[in-house]
């Protein structure tokens, strides 16, 4: 797990020397992601320069050393990832005729996009990767980003310059870049609290796209392919359900065995290994099939907090003794959570507004403490049906779509007839027993849902943070983006399930989940593997009959049979909470002094780019207790943090 930078000036009137210093200042930026060791490289007659931060995993030896050059000559490499089959890719070059000098998976991919071209070669790869290489016959550049997006890949041009990296703060190292926010990704960022690919927060500078691999020549023509594609992996396991017919126990076998075998492959390094442990099912089947796999106990690691309904501590130190694991917890006061949230603009580059960032980082930061390599549960929830909006999408839009749509549109103008703290107001002739809380703020989502006119728009308002981001941002537009126009993936299913796992696995994993886990872990230091996400994985999921992921209203049905194998059902069975901080009560609280200065008036008046009207009648209804506007302001607040850090 690495960092990465570069530029390509097309001028080429640079000399070597000012490469690679610019190279080097570009790749400080990012030296968090690798403190190991730093390198640059530069070709001074075409104006391109590579820069690399390295945090040593397999092959701590020179030899693994970046930028890498092919021991032809003629080809040069940048990457971050990790490559779990590279041993059986190398013998495949070896009996090729192909020497290597060193052990590194980097030297495995370079001597293979060589070799067999970069797509052939990103087809073969098992892992988690992002990378740029440089062919000097051809005289292109390859940026290439794994399938599912866990490593990221930024691009773009700006003043006439190519700029790629890891991360857009690698960019600010070069004296040309010019900054500048492009108010339709802000916008969409309004929506989902995150800037949706292939958008970044800059205009011109974009998100390589998961499964692609862009090309560049020395007349700036680009041109991207895709290598992997989710559509065509769904296509094909519809066309081909076998599995349909398949039983139960042979597919809690078979799902094992490959859980097992992505598993197996991610605990191979030559530094310490752990993982993080929740308690829950994703993270326990992992850690479950991590010990199953070792000689020792596995360290594990678990952040808890001590606010009701945030706590997952204790269900993690229950699996962990189960299973043996060597376990480390931290229970955190509010006040040590909350003292890293000005610092989140330094390792997020992006507005990011996913309140899960905070204990994933304090993890992270535990865990760096003993290992540099941690194994994460991420992705099952995507993969197997787990977020409770699949079954409120299963349970509400069914009913829904029956009634004519100009009668749910007229119940939800009935219900916003009267404000939410008028609902409140009607729902004291409920005894307190009876009576929920923020009656008024759930009867005005409930309008939300009643006003939507199909399938699609249903999904969207379940991800949204903001109905009409337009109206936030001055003179923004939200743009349309693939996948967001529906049709190719809520056509692509009859199942709404199925529709929200599609939408949810190329959207929100990638951009929400993924982008997260790699910012919050490598500003630590520690590299994050998520096997859960091994594409193989990937596939047989998407090849399973929706009953063996939902059964009994019960989502995750296989992976829970596979995890009662090692862990008691009676140890995983609860309400499923999610990795969250109590962001509500600290904004009217410990972070209002923070959060008013933010959200002044004066403030967001004199910036000219949010319009304040709908910010400050949301921040003072939260702030009331009528409604509970946590996420939509925490999206405002992680956006103005931002703007403030960069000095824009």
């Amino acid at each position: 797990m690495c960092g990465l930078a570069g530029f390509w000036d097309f001028k080429a009137n640079i000399s070597k020397t000012e490469l690679l210093g610019i190279g080097q200042k570009m790749g400080k930026a990012i030296s968090h992601r690798g403190p190991d060791s730093e390198g640059a490289w530069c070709d001074e007659a075409l104006g391109l320069s590579f820069s690399h931060l390295r945090l040593a995993i397999v092959d701590l030896s020179e030899a693994g050393h970046q930028p890498m050059v092919s021991r032809s000559g003629g080809s040069v490499i940048v990457y971050n990832g990790e490559i779990y089959n590279a041993p059986e890719l190398r013998e495949a070059l070896s009996l090729e005729g192909c020497r290597f000098r060193g052990h590194s998976d980097t030297e495995v991919i370079l001597e293979a996009c060589e070799r067999w071209g970069v797509i052939a070669t990103c087809q073969k790869l098992i892992g988690m990767f992002a990378f740029a290489f440089w062919d000097k016959q051809t005289q292109q550049l390859f940026l290439a980003r794994d399938r599912l997006g866990i490593k990221p890949m930024y691009w773009g041009f700006n003043q006439g310059i190519l700029f790629f990296g890891s991360q857009l703060k690698s960019f600010k190292g070069h004296p040309h870049f010019k900054p500048e926010i492009d108010k339709e990704a802000l916008t969409a960022y309004f929506r989902f609290n995150y800037v949706p690919t292939p958008l970044s927060i800059f205009k011109n500078i974009q998100k390589l796209s998961p499964g692609s691999i862009l090309s560049i020549d020395r007349n700036q023509k680009t041109q991207e392919f895709r290598f992997w594609d989710l559509q065509d992996v769904i296509a094909r396991a519809k066309d081909n359900r076998l599995k349909a017919s398949c039983s139960d126990d042979a597919l809690i076998e078979e799902c094992d065995a490959l859980l097992r075998d992505a598993v197996k492959r991610r605990i191979v390094v030559d530094v310490p290994l752990g993982a993080f442990l929740s308690g829950g099912i994703d993270s326990s089947t992992v850690v479950a099939l991590m010990q199953t796999q070792s000689d020792r106990p596995i360290k594990t690691f678990t952040i808890g907090f001590h606010e009701a309904g945030y706590d997952e501590a204790k269900h993690a130190a229950a699996v962990a003794k189960h299973l043996g694991t060597e376990h480390h917890e931290l229970y955190l006061a509010s006040s040590e959570a909350q003292a890293i949230i000005p610092d989140i603009p330094n390792w997020c580059d992006e507005p990011f507004a996913d309140v899960s960032q905070i204990p994933t980082y304090l993890v992270s930061r535990l865990a760096r403490q003993q290992v540099t390599v941690s194994l994460s549960g991420d992705g099952g929830d995507e993969l197997f049906a787990g977020y409770n909006r699949y079954f409120v999408g299963q349970k509400l839009w069914p009913r829904l779509k029956v009634l004519p749509y100009w009668l749910r549109l007229l119940s939800a103008q009935g219900i916003r007839q009267f404000s939410p703290n008028q609902w409140d107001q009607f729902a004291k002739i409920l005894p307190n027993r009876l009576r929920p809380r923020l009656v008024g703020d759930k009867a005005h989502k409930l309008a939300d849902i009643l006003a939507v006119p199909n399938a699609g728009t249903f999904y969207k308002n379940l991800v949204s943070f903001w109905e009409e981001p337009a109206n936030l941002v001055l003179g923004g537009n939200e743009p349309v983006l693939y996948p967001w126009n529906f049709e190719s993936t809520f056509g692509h299913s009859n199942n709404f399930v199925e529709s929200m796992q599609i939408m949810d696995t190329l959207t929100y994993l990638p951009d929400d989940i993924l982008a997260k886990v790699d910012r919050a872990s490598m500003a630590v230091g520690l590299e994050a593997r998520v096997p859960l996400l091994d594409h193989r994985v990937v596939e047989f999921a998407y090849g399973l009959p929706m009953n063996v992921k939902i059964r009994n209203g019960q989502g995750k049905w296989l992976l829970r049979q596979v995890l009662n194998k090692y862990v008691p059902n009676s140890l995983i069975e609860r309400p499923k909470m999610g990795f969250g901080v109590p962001i509500d009560q600290w904004l009217r609280g410990p972070l209002r002094e923070w959060a008013e200065n933010l959200l002044s008036l004066q403030r967001l008046e004199s910036e000219g780019i949010l319009n304040p009207e709908p910010i400050r009648q949301r921040w003072a209804e939260h702030l009331s207790g009528q409604r509970n506007w946590q996420y939509s302001l925490w999206g405002v607040l992680m956006f103005q943090a931002w703007q403030e850090r960069w000095g824009l």
